[in-house]
């Protein structure tokens, strides 16, 4: 009987790239920050610690990597609802703040992963510019949206806006039996109705 070979497939760089990425998210996600090393992420993306190193260099430029393509994951999944939404400014508005109570935002493995890197964000400048460049960019989008529904001022209409959705989104995510996605959802239609 004759030995099958199988045939080598080589991974293109930016699917290992992404790979390494999805890994260190869920290890953040499972682990938690001290639980989230070289070995529990290339155990979890199925390759060898040498390629985390050609890829990333090391685990804090994966982390870092890692962060910046969940922000623009959030990114485009916020402009996707306001999209879907058409074209009546609120209701714009209001698919844009809601779109964080639904799937795939409530995803509980998100929590984890985003946790870990607003706990970094304070003390590493690398997350901390990531986090600074994130929110300012979704706070901007907010503050357009609201000025094409009249809104007099819009820039710190958007930071209430996102306190209130991160706190919700927080709530919702430790403990989803607490008030439920609707009731957010709810919550932050009514603080848009009556600001603007």
């Amino acid at each position: 009987m004759t030995a099958v070979r199988q045939a080598f497939t080589r991974e293109s760089a930016d699917a290992r790239r992404a790979d390494l990425i999805e890994a260190t998210a869920a290890c953040l996600a499972e682990h938690g920050l001290a639980g989230t090393n070289v070995r529990a992420i290339c155990a979890k993306a199925g390759v060898s610690p040498g390629l985390l190193r050609h890829y990333f260099g090391g685990i804090d430029d994966l982390v870092a990597a890692t962060y910046q393509a969940t922000s623009d994951r959030m990114d485009a999944i916020f402009a996707a609802a306001m999209v879907q939404a058409g074209s009546d400014p609120r209701a714009r508005l209001t698919a844009y703040l809601t779109a964080s109570f639904r799937p795939p935002v409530t995803d509980p493995e998100l929590l984890g992963a985003w946790t870990a890197f607003w706990a970094l964000a304070r003390s590493d400048a690398r997350m901390a510019a990531i986090h600074a460049e994130s929110y300012a960019g979704y706070r901007a989008r907010l503050g357009e949206l609201l000025v094409a529904c009249g809104a007099a001022d819009a820039e710190r209409l958007a930071i209430m806006l996102t306190a209130m959705v991160d706190g919700l989104w927080l709530e919702l995510s430790l403990d989803a039996e607490s008030f439920g996605a609707e009731a957010a959802v709810a919550m932050v239609e009514r603080a848009v109705f009556a600001l603007v």
